[in-house]
């Protein structure tokens, strides 16, 4: 269904545009200047360089579909992609002043373009939701990414293996493996990839994401800011802000050693680690849910 208009007067959206601009600051501005000195942040550069938004990009205030931005400062979002002039009638439905102007998402054009990213959103968005929770999988999918790293190059080349190359291969091999999301398995090392249970493809992702996954749910960024400006920027650095906490705790559970980058480990070969590991995934999986479901119901509003 087409959302409703409404509109926002000058004072209030340029308002809320200035704290979504602080909002973004908090974790780009640090960004930005680590990329100027050609200095690596393995667990908060992540968000900027894996995910394809970038921070000027995240830092662009949208107010979504159906909003009408009224003052002289809302005409230089006509030069924004998916952006239009309102007309007089979507003036007087959203209850702005007809005598003045207002600038409105151009939800048809954004759809011409974006059609198959909503209804894909919808699909993954519903079917992982739908699924239960999975909370065996304790992390293992980082391990495997470095299995075996003699014969395999390191991702992350300026972090030590805690546990050293021995110890991480010892952990994937006397564990379970199970991982449930392609754009982790896809990581695995070659002699890791046949140790997992399962096979993930991009073809049956939106059959095997679970609500359990840490990585299902960093990805309701990905779902949120694909799904830009049609979704108020809120919402996306809602998502951005829980995808940044469950990186953190996915590098705790990692083989690397991150404690002198602030980040002591959760040591997951281990049973008290396991139990740590599950208390976090369970509640970052129940905060997903919350989350997910704002998703959903924004998305379905799209037509």
């Amino acid at each position: 269904m087409t959302p409703a208009l409404l509109s926002l007067s000058e004072s209030v959206w340029q308002a809320r545009a200035a704290a979504h601009q602080q909002r973004v600051d908090r974790y780009a501005a640090p960004y930005l200047a680590r990329r100027s000195a050609n200095q690596k942040h393995p667990v908060e550069d992540f968000l900027f360089t894996y995910y394809t938004q970038k921070p000027g990009q995240l830092s662009r205030w949208h107010p979504g579909a159906g909003v009408v931005l009224t003052g002289a400062a809302a005409a230089e979002r006509l030069g924004w992609k998916f952006y239009r002039p309102a007309a007089g009638n979507e003036l007087e439905e959203a209850g702005a002043p007809t005598e003045g102007s207002g600038v409105v998402l151009d939800l048809e054009k954004f759809l011409e373009k974006r059609k198959e990213a909503v209804d894909f959103a919808r699909i993954i968005l519903g079917r992982t939701a739908a699924r239960p929770a999975q909370f065996g999988c304790f992390g293992l999918h980082e391990w495997a990414m470095v299995y075996q790293q003699e014969a395999n190059a390191v991702r992350h080349e300026y972090l030590e293996l805690r546990l050293g190359s021995a110890g991480t291969d010892r952990t994937v091999e006397e564990n379970r493996i199970r991982c449930t999301h392609f754009d982790a398995y896809r990581f695995y090392t070659p002699q890791a990839s046949g140790l997992n249970e399962l096979r993930p493809t991009r073809e049956n992702q939106r059959d095997l994401e679970q609500p359990g996954c840490l990585h299902a749910n960093m990805d309701l960024y990905k779902w949120a800011y694909k799904l830009s400006p049609a979704l108020p920027s809120e919402l996306v650095m809602d998502c951005f802000e829980l995808s940044w906490r469950i990186r953190a705790m996915d590098m705790q559970a990692s083989p690397y050693d991150l404690a002198a980058w602030g980040y002591p480990p959760i040591p997951i070969e281990t049973a008290a680690g396991k139990s740590d590991y599950v208390a976090h995934q369970r509640a970052f999986s129940a905060e997903s849910a919350v989350l997910r479901e704002r998703l959903r119901v924004a998305v379905d509003t799209l037509p």
